[in-house]
């Protein structure tokens, strides 16, 4: 029974009764950047799409393809009948897999995660396209912008296949996406945003992009809340440099603060530019974080 199950999953990041679950919500952006292309998002702009919002009357020079021809020849007048044009948001997820994301689960969290976002992006008829950095010398896992039901599988193989390790950092893993990356709409950046550089620059250039910012913070429990006792030799999982310390109390209170300030620079960054912004532990039950946190903040509906 067991076996028959698991060969019946559709990825080994998330169970088929999550993917249930994640096909009947969407995305909720706090605006409506998108391209001028077909999808759900609405602009509230003219154009020609399936979606009909009313008529006006006719006049010259109008393109005579859009004449409600059965009204004309029951009114002797011609109406020109309107559409609501629908535009289609790009979805652009980032994945950071540099050495810091090998620690307490991190990076298989937000491996799930990305596939999560990616299948409510999918489902709402967005264009999604990936990107995992990790190594700051090698250019970016891609996946190519992609919509539909039809690419889950590709999504899934994507993020499967996604390997960490590496140095670079987030802010240039952000430069290394939107060098590559084209449309208007979310980026999703994972990332335990454990670098000592101003996040300002990069989002400052997805905001430029035209993207919307969603910044997810995962770190380990126990960076969350480490248990330090004795004295300690700290090493630097990006860069490999030692500290030694043996005033572990003074250290202890100086570390909270140090990992407050940081998310709150990467809070205030996001948020005056109009984007989202949540840490959380790596170890949260993902269906909490996807069908309880993430609907209750308004990243998803």
């Amino acid at each position: 029974m067991n076996t028959a199950s698991s060969t019946n999953q559709l990825t080994t990041l998330l169970d088929n009764q999550a993917l249930t679950r994640l096909e009947r919500l969407r995305l909720q952006p706090n605006r409506r950047k998108t391209n001028r292309t077909q999808g759900e998002h609405a602009s509230g702009k003219g154009g020609s799409s399936t979606e009909f919002a009313d008529y006006r009357n006719y006049v010259p020079g109008d393109d005579v393809r859009f004449v409600d021809w059965n009204i004309f020849a029951r009114l002797n007048r011609p109406y020109m009948k309107l559409y609501q044009y629908e535009e289609v948001m790009h979805v652009a997820i980032l994945v950071d897999a540099s050495n810091s994301m090998k620690f307490e689960n991190k990076f298989e969290r937000a491996r799930q995660l990305a596939a999560a976002m990616g299948v409510t992006a999918l489902m709402g008829v967005e264009r999604v396209s990936a990107y995992v950095v990790g190594a700051s010398e090698e250019p970016p896992r891609v996946m190519p912008p992609s919509s539909g039901r039809a690419s889950m599988r590709r999504l899934f193989d994507f993020f499967e296949r996604a390997e960490c390790g590496g140095d670079a950092p987030i802010d240039g893993a952000v430069e290394a996406m939107l060098r590559r990356h084209r449309g208007r709409g979310i980026a999703i950046v994972i990332s335990d945003f454990l670098t000592p550089a101003s996040l300002a620059r990069p989002f400052n250039l997805l905001y430029s992009a035209g993207l919307e910012i969603f910044a997810l913070q995962l770190l380990g429990p126990t960076e969350i809340d480490p248990e330090l006792t004795g004295d300690l030799r700290l090493v630097d999982s990006e860069n490999g440099t030692t500290v030694d310390v043996s005033s572990i109390d003074e250290l202890h209170g100086i570390y909270h603060e140090h990992r407050e300030q940081l998310q709150e620079h990467v809070r205030r960054q996001s948020r005056t530019r109009n984007g989202r912004f949540l840490s959380i532990s790596s170890e949260a039950p993902l269906d909490w974080v996807l069908f309880d946190l993430l609907q209750r903040q308004g990243w998803l509906k």
